[in-house]
């Protein structure tokens, strides 16, 4: 009886070898991947901790925290194909490891997006909250789409033919692509200025004849306040395709003043003029004065222009500045007895004299 037990065929001798050869591989590698795990990643966490890298720091907790489970997966497939198995007992096994090793790499780039999404969304956890909401509502389409890869590799694996389900998802795409072409373009128009960050929530802002302040940036519309009250409503698609200007990021306003005084100024004082409006407006809070000069000729006045600046993108602020200008070149002109000019028309008449 043990002579029978101990007398096997070869075949089976030989498949018996190569898995006790096998279990020992894969026993000894899951304790050299967990001692390589532990050496490499405390050196990697010596030198993270150096720079203060919280982003850096968590994607290397997500690499430690998937290393055994992918690697071991891997070195159990690569082991499985070195011992001769039924062929139908080694397609079962390896479909196994190949939907275990896809379940787990899916898992672990969820695990990295979401870390990744995150990290930049708590950068406006202070300032905006409505743009870090925003940010972390893409973590479930993130999800869907790597979930959507591992099932087609698993189904590949699995025999299904990829290619067909493919081209029938392709034709229901296009339909529906080409029926949703405008909330495409807007859905991609929304994450452009997500992360290009052309303007915020309560920038000041222009597009075209439109003026006025963020108050909503939505995923086919941004809401403007405008500065004459109402809302505007314009398409995400319309603002990225448009030449927009942000008032708000400007450090200061140039301002371009143009004024006309009468060609009977006497030239003395026309040659002063620059020195009294430099004179009038220097001391004007949040003015810088830049130049102000002879600039031309006109129909009926001799024309100055005045350039200065308002240091200051708020636009109350800019207003009242201008008036403030305007009034102290107005009590400057009075002063020195300057007078502007408008619109005259002077008529020369002659006598004729008729000679009888």
């Amino acid at each position: 009886m043990i002579e029978n037990i101990f007398n096997l065929s070869e075949n089976l001798q030989s498949f018996i070898k190569d898995l006790i050869i096998a279990i020992c591989i894969l026993v000894l590698g899951y304790f050299f991947l967990k001692i390589t795990k532990n050496i490499v990643f405390k050196q990697i966490n010596k030198i993270i901790r150096k720079t203060e890298n919280i982003l850096t720091r968590q994607i290397i907790e997500i690499f430690d925290k998937h290393f055994i489970s992918i690697t071991y997966f891997s070195l159990f497939y690569i082991t499985l194909k070195e011992i001769e198995l039924n062929s139908t007992i080694f397609t079962t096994v390896k479909t196994i490891v190949v939907i275990v090793t896809t379940i787990c790499i899916a898992q672990f780039l969820i695990d990295l997006s979401k870390t990744i999404v995150y990290y930049y969304g708590d950068k406006y956890h202070n300032s905006n909250s409505i743009i870090e909401r925003n940010i972390k509502a893409l973590c479930p389409a993130i999800r869907i789409f790597i979930w959507t890869l591992a099932l087609i590799s698993i189904l590949s694996n699995l025999g299904f033919d990829i290619a067909a389900i493919i081209a029938g998802l392709g034709i229901g795409g296009v339909a529906l692509a080409l029926a949703s072409q405008g909330i495409l373009q807007d859905l991609f128009s929304y994450f452009a200025i997500l992360f290009d960050r052309p303007f915020e929530i309560s920038d000041l802002i222009a597009v075209g004849d439109f003026m006025g302040h963020v108050e909503h940036i939505g995923i086919k519309t941004t809401r403007i306040k405008a500065i004459t009250g109402e809302q505007i409503i314009l398409a995400n698609t319309d603002l990225t395709s448009s030449r927009l200007r942000n008032f708000k990021r400007m450090e200061k306003r140039q301002v371009i003043l143009k004024i006309g005084v009468t060609y009977e100024t006497d030239e003395q004082k026309l040659g002063q003029i620059p020195d009294i409006i430099q004179e009038a407006i220097k001391n004007i809070n949040n003015i810088t004065f830049d130049i102000a000069y002879f600039y031309g000729f006109g129909d009926f006045s001799l024309n100055f222009e005045v350039v200065y600046y308002v240091d200051n993108n708020d636009m109350r602020v800019y207003r009242l500045a201008r008036n403030e200008v305007n009034l102290a070149i107005k009590n400057a002109f009075s002063e020195h007895q300057l007078e502007f000019a408008y619109p005259t028309q002077v008529h020369y008449l002659s006598s004729i004299n008729n000679n009888e």
